[in-house]
């Protein structure tokens, strides 16, 4: 059998496990630990608090916990509901060079190519550690690495470098924006709608909410990096959507905001968050305990993930493009797990197999010419880990 052949029967299995990330990961993840184990890696699971997901990471080669080289993907994909499939999404299918399903480049194609290989890095003679990690909820705020870290962190685990493998068209990417999520929940005081001055309309503080986080925009745009290589350039807001009322005559008691920023650097992050914390507590909640002391806004952190940074000194950068053939590394403005792992001091890229441009949409394929690439790439990192 062809490593192909033995990547695309890991990945057959892989698309049949539905792990759609409102779902359960875990029959999948016992699936990838039984292979890794039979490899002779070092498996450890971690489950996260409802027991219906799970993370894995995996080692193969010196005991160590410092240095060595990461392999990481996330097991979760969006769902397929109110999409036109013509194939079944869950049942790989192979036509004209593409393969069919979800999830197929975003992203276990890059999964089963690691894991393929996985055999092959049990037989060497590793000098340096090599590990897997494969995380749930990645597609809902990176849930999963955001659990994983701190578990590798309190072990003392810290691979020197990690390949995430999201789909880049198996180009290299040495940077991209960070996602930030938040639910704002505006309570007021409901009132008959011909006295609105006796009550407190959520829904009206709600849009003066919003309408301060599209002022903001403005600054945004005045404070992007001048070496931005980004497009947009700058960090953006997004109003995702906004929820309110129950009637024409009635005064909205409560009310929802869903926005998302993606920053090109942190400091726009406590920029923001500065901003907003203090128009609350300045002006709006001010005005709306003036008539109803009880009046109240939460904010709800759906998920906070760290862009990847571009740095200077990238030995994961340097030693991708030494595989690949690249004479350069590019950024991207969609997001990943790669910035948390480069939180904990490890030099981080993206790099994987299939284009994003099919992530996410009904018929997502991956051809077979990415896959083959992704699988010499890592044939390549092979030889250098027994050096």
């Amino acid at each position: 059998m062809t490593r192909l052949e033995d990547t695309l029967g890991i990945l057959q299995r892989l698309i049949a496990y539905p792990t759609v990330s409102a779902d359960s990961n875990l029959e999948l993840i016992a699936d990838l630990a039984n292979h890794l184990d039979d490899c002779g890696a070092r498996v450890e699971l971690f489950q996260d608090d409802t027991g219906t997901k799970a993370n894995l990471f995996a080692s193969l080669g010196p005991d160590q916990s410092e240095g060595g080289l990461l392999l990481s993907g996330h097991t979760d994909v969006v769902p397929v509901a109110d999409q036109d499939w013509t194939t079944d999404p869950f049942e790989l299918l192979e036509r004209d060079g593409r393969l069919y399903g979800r999830g197929t480049c975003d992203m276990k194609g890059f999964i089963a190519a690691a894991v393929a290989m996985a055999r092959e890095y049990g037989q060497m003679d590793l000098r340096r550690p090599l590990h897997f990690a494969f995380t749930y909820d990645e597609e809902v705020g990176c849930l999963g690495a955001r659990a994983l870290v701190p578990e590798l962190q309190q072990r003392g685990i810290r691979p020197a470098m990690a390949i995430i493998g999201e789909p880049t068209d198996m180009r290299l990417i040495e940077g991209h924006k960070g996602c930030c999520e938040y639910t704002v929940r505006f309570s007021g005081l409901e009132g008959h709608g011909s006295a609105p001055e006796r009550g407190v309309n959520a829904a009206e503080y709600a849009v003066r909410y919003v309408t301060h986080l599209m002022e903001l925009r403005a600054d945004l745009m005045q404070r992007m990096p001048p070496t931005s290589r980004y497009q947009p350039p700058w960090t953006t807001i997004n109003i995702g959507a906004i929820r309110g009322g129950v009637a024409h005559n009635v005064i909205a008691g409560k009310a929802e905001v869903d926005w998302e920023m993606r920053p090109v650097q942190n400091s726009d992050v406590d920029f923001v968050k500065g901003a907003v914390t203090g128009f609350i507590e300045s002006e709006l909640l001010p005005a709306m305990r003036a008539v109803h002391p009880e009046a109240d806004i939460e904010t709800e952190v759906i998920g906070e993930v760290a862009g990847l940074e571009v740095l200077d000194t990238n030995a994961a950068r340097d030693l991708v493009m030494s595989l690949i053939g690249a004479n350069g590394a590019d950024v991207v403005p969609f997001g990943t797990e790669a910035g948390l792992f480069q939180e904990m001091g490890t030099s981080v890229v993206v790099c994987g197999p299939g284009s994003i441009e099919q992530a996410h949409k009904p018929d997502e394929f991956i051809s077979i010419e990415q896959m083959e690439s992704c699988i010499a790439m890592l044939e390549k990192l092979g030889e250098t880990l027994v050096r």
